[in-house]
């Protein structure tokens, strides 16, 4: 798995993104967190996923595949979609 698999861009201060973090961890899964309110660059790279231009998080990006707030047995379903588990 590449670092780059699995992207979640959300807040430290946010409810579902430290649920989506704690849920990663226990499938045992490497994550890049990307703080969209401590980073400017995060908050545009977000923000150039939709094309609304909004700060949708929490997102994921699974290999490329663009995920926002997906319910656990969607998230495990494009885990393994995408082979990460």
């Amino acid at each position: 798995m590449s670092s780059q698999d699995l992207i979640l861009y959300g807040a430290q201060r946010c409810h579902k993104t430290k649920y989506y973090k704690q849920f990663i961890q226990n499938l045992g899964l490497d994550l890049v967190f990307k703080d969209v309110e401590e980073n400017k660059s995060h908050e545009e790279e977000l923000r150039n996923l939709y094309n609304n231009g909004k700060l949708n998080f929490p997102t994921f990006l699974i290999k490329g595949k663009k995920l926002r707030n997906p319910s656990e047995k969607d998230l495990l379903k494009h885990l393994k979609n995408r082979e990460l588990i």
